[in-house]
C-alpha cells in the first residue's frame, strides 16, 4: 500500500484491510472483487491484484510461510528487489539493502547524483552506493533509519538540513544545493484520451455495471461500459439489444489523471426498457444503490453512482 501512496493516506485503509484478511490464507481464499472493494480509493489497483496473486501462491506453493530468498521473493507478483529486501531485513534479520523513494532522495542528495533516479543507469548507481553503506550488523535498523530520515528532515520539499546528523557529509548541503537534488523526472506531454461512460439504468432504478479486463487501466474493476464514439454507443445498445426509452442525456465532461495519460471522460444516462437478462453475468450486473454489493470500483465510478439518481419506474 505504501507503494506510490503517502503514509497518512494508507493508515485507515491499512488497518481495516487487516482486520478484513489478517493472515494470508484469509487473503488467499477471498474473491479478488472483496480484496479490490477494500483497495477503492488508494489507486494503482495492480498492486491490489498483485498481491491476491501472492497471498494465493505463497498459501498453496509454499505453504503459508513466506520464501527465505531474495530470488524466489522477486519472482512473486508485485514484489520487486527493494520489496523484497525490506521483507527480508525486517523479518528475518538478512543483511538485505532497500531503495525506495525516501532512500533515493537521501543518496541523491548526499552523493550529488547527476540524472533521474528512474533512468536504469542512475538506478544501478543507487543500488550499488546503499549496498556499499549497508552494515552487515543490525541492518534492519539501518533500512528503518533511512527510510524515516527521507520521510522527516530529508523530505521532498523544505528539508531541514540543519537538524540532519548526516549534513557534515551531505554534497549537496555542503554545496548549498540541495534543492536541486534528486533531479526531477524529464518532462514529457501526457496525451489525452477521451471516453463515454454508459450510465446505464433499467426501469427499477439498478444501473449496469461491466467488469474490465485484468490488464489496462482499472484493471479487475467494476466499472460503467465505455466506448470510444457516438457511433460505438449505439453500436454497444445494440449488441447487448437494449432499447433506450428516450434520448440519451450527456452530463459535463471531467477529467481524470493516470500515470501515462489524461482521460476525459463524458457520463452518458441512458433508460433502457428492462432487459430479460443480462447475457454475460460473468461481466455484467445490475448494481443497486440501495442493496450495493461489496465490489470494487475506481474512484470516480463510486462518485458518479453516488451523485447520479438514475430514473426509476413510475407507478
Amino acid at each position: 500500500m505504501l507503494q506510490q501512496t503517502q503514509v497518512k493516506t494508507v493508515i485507515p485503509y491499512y488497518l481495516k484491510f487487516m482486520a478484513h484478511f489478517p493472515d494470508v490464507e484469509a487473503l488467499a481464499n477471498s474473491p479478488q472483487d472483496e480484496v479490490l472493494h477494500l483497495w477503492t480509493g488508494l489507486g494503482y489497483y495492480a498492486r491490489a491484484r498483485n498481491l491476491h496473486k501472492t497471498a494465493h501462491i505463497i498459501n498453496h506453493e509454499y505453504s503459508g510461510d513466506f520464501p527465505q530468498s531474495i530470488d524466489e521473493l522477486q519472482s512473486l507478483p508485485g514484489i520487486g528487489r527493494s520489496t523484497a529486501g525490506a521483507i527480508l531485513s525486517f523479518a528475518n534479520a538478512q543483511h538485505q539493502s532497500i531503495l525506495d523513494g525516501n532512500v533515493k532522495r537521501i543518496l541523491c542528495r548526499y552523493y550529488r547524483v547527476q540524472g533521474w533516479s528512474g533512468h536504469s543507469k542512475i538506478q544501478k548507481q543507487l543500488w550499488t552506493l546503499v549496498e556499499k553503506i549497508t552494515p552487515q550488523k543490525r541492518c534492519d535498523d539501518f533500512n528503518q533509519a533511512l527510510m524515516d530520515l527521507g520521510s522527516s528532515l530529508c523530505s521532498r520539499s523544505k528539508p531541514q538540513c540543519e537538524l540532519c546528523p548526516l549534513n557534515s557529509d551531505c554534497e549537496a548541503y555542503l554545496h548549498q544545493q540541495t534543492n536541486n537534488y534528486p533531479h526531477p523526472k524529464p518532462k514529457k506531454k501526457n496525451p489525452v484520451k477521451t471516453a463515454y461512460l454508459l450510465m446505464i439504468s433499467n426501469t427499477t432504478g439498478e444501473i449496469l455495471l461491466e467488469k474490465r479486463p485484468q490488464q489496462g487501466i482499472w484493471g479487475g474493476l467494476w466499472s460503467f461500459p465505455q466506448c470510444s464514439t457516438l457511433n460505438e454507443i449505439k453500436q454497444w445498445l445494440a449488441k447487448h439489444q437494449y432499447t433506450s426509452n428516450n434520448e440519451m442525456q450527456f452530463q459535463a465532461e471531467f477529467k481524470h489523471t493516470f500515470s501515462h495519460f489524461q482521460l476525459l471522460i463524458t457520463p452518458v444516462q441512458i433508460q433502457i426498457e428492462m432487459p430479460l437478462q443480462v447475457n454475460d453475468d460473468k461481466h455484467h450486473l445490475w448494481f443497486n444503490k440501495q442493496k450495493p454489493l461489496k465490489l470494487g470500483m475506481p474512484t470516480p465510478i463510486t462518485k458518479l453512482i453516488s451523485t447520479n439518481t438514475p430514473h426509476t419506474a413510475v407507478d
